[in-house]
């Protein structure tokens, strides 16, 4: 029998989760200020080490890869023990592993932190997106994890202004000192989150999703909602790791490049925001397909201009700008469809999707070397169409009637 709820204590919940979206939030800004510090360095370390393109690219991806691919398994391991631990560790590992690239006396070394800081990466998604839709609190999901999103929007534009000024003062030996703020950060998300016990208390829910109920979504709606998910992944990561690379074949400076994703990445957030509301609002089906086919002529604009002036910079944003709307509408829907597997679902359409767009990174490196990194980047954008028709297959529509 369904027993009603009182308003009171619905609008309780809804406050107590409003606060534990904040905090992920801030410890989702310090996560991801650390996944953004390859990018603006790749041309000093190519120039240091004598890298090619593909080689650079395949420093940025290593560290995307292992930030991503394992997102599902810390979902399906913060599902059935407790969410607190990955939501600590993981930017502890994150933090540490990036922070020390600047000790690293070779290609090799700096690939292994780099993926020792990815799989703290990985660690904490799931758990902190799971922590802030908080599906069971009721309406209002999509508007939390826009929070939670932006929060690591925030850390992500940030990380190239702190990365490049470091090593700039300090040279790459000085990066370490950017692993401080995490460390002092720690205990205070620990102390600010419930202990597993908690969470067993207050949860009156099924078992966890089993693998085989989360592989029966994965070949349906929840496969979609990845497909759409990696590809917009693999557009913005060709955007980050290409576009300073762009700006040095131009001649232009390191701090421009910086800049360039400062600005994009900056957009990102009020991206996330906008689509976070907008998610709560409207049909996520269409918005999906719209952001997803605006997306293409955005980053394209991006690429032609180039970040020089203000018209080029405000191209930029908007390119940010619409790429990182599409992650609440996907994050949302993907939770909704396993509300019993909220982490592990997280992980798929997050890390695993993630993961795969950032391997066909790989690809533009290899194009960039034999015809460009500007062609190859260009050449790149149009797969957003195949996100749109994605986006727009019945079998979505139908999974939100299921769920109704």
């Amino acid at each position: 029998m369904h027993v009603a709820v009182p308003p009171s204590e619905t609008r309780v919940d809804e406050r107590s989760a409003m606060r534990l979206a904040l905090v992920v939030a801030a410890a989702h800004a310090v996560n991801d200020t650390y996944a953004s510090f390859v990018p603006p360095l790749l041309p000093r370390i190519m120039g240091d080490l004598g890298l090619s393109i593909t080689l650079a690219a395949t420093l940025s991806v290593a560290f995307s890869v292992a930030a991503a691919l394992p997102q599902p398994l810390f979902g399906y391991l913060a599902d059935r023990y407790g969410r607190r631990p990955f939501a600590v560790a993981g930017p502890v590992v994150a933090g540490v592993g990036v922070a020390a690239i600047g000790l690293a006396p070779g290609f090799w070394t700096l690939v292994l932190l780099l993926v020792i800081g990815g799989i703290g990466s990985a660690a904490f998604h799931p758990p902190g997106a799971s922590y802030a839709v908080r599906v069971s609190a009721g309406k209002g999901g999509g508007a939390r994890y826009s929070l939670f999103s932006f929060g690591g929007s925030v850390g992500f534009a940030l990380g190239p202004v702190i990365a490049v000024g470091l090593v700039q003062s300090r040279g790459m030996a000085g990066l370490w000192i950017a692993m401080i703020p995490v460390v002092i950060l720690a205990p205070f998300v620990y102390l600010a989150l419930p202990s597993g016990r908690q969470e067993v208390r207050e949860r009156d829910r099924p078992p966890p999703a089993t693998p085989r109920e989360v592989l029966r979504w994965l070949r349906g709606p929840l496969g979609l909602i990845f497909g759409v998910s990696a590809i917009m992944a693999f557009i913005q990561r060709t955007f980050l790791t290409m576009e300073p690379i762009i700006v040095a074949e131009r001649g232009g400076s390191e701090a421009l490049g910086a800049l360039a994703l400062t600005v994009y990445l900056s957009a990102q957030a009020f991206g996330t925001v906008t689509g976070g509301v907008l998610a709560d609002r409207v049909d996520r089906r269409k918005l999906l397909a719209f952001l997803c086919f605006w997306t293409l002529p955005a980053h394209v604009l991006a690429l032609w201009v180039g970040p020089e002036g203000v018209w080029g910079l405000m191209a930029v944003g908007l390119a940010g700008f619409m790429g990182m709307a599409t992650l609440p509408p996907v994050v949302v829907m993907a939770q909704e469809m396993i509300p019993t597997g909220t982490a592990v679902s997280s992980g798929i359409v997050m890390g695993l999707a993630w993961a795969t767009g950032s391997l066909f990174v790989l690809g533009t490196g290899a194009a960039a070397d034999a015809f460009g990194a500007e062609a190859a980047t260009l050449w790149s954008m149009p797969v957003a169409l195949v996100a749109v028709a994605l986006a727009l297959h019945p079998s979505l529509s139908d999974a939100a009637l299921r769920r109704g």
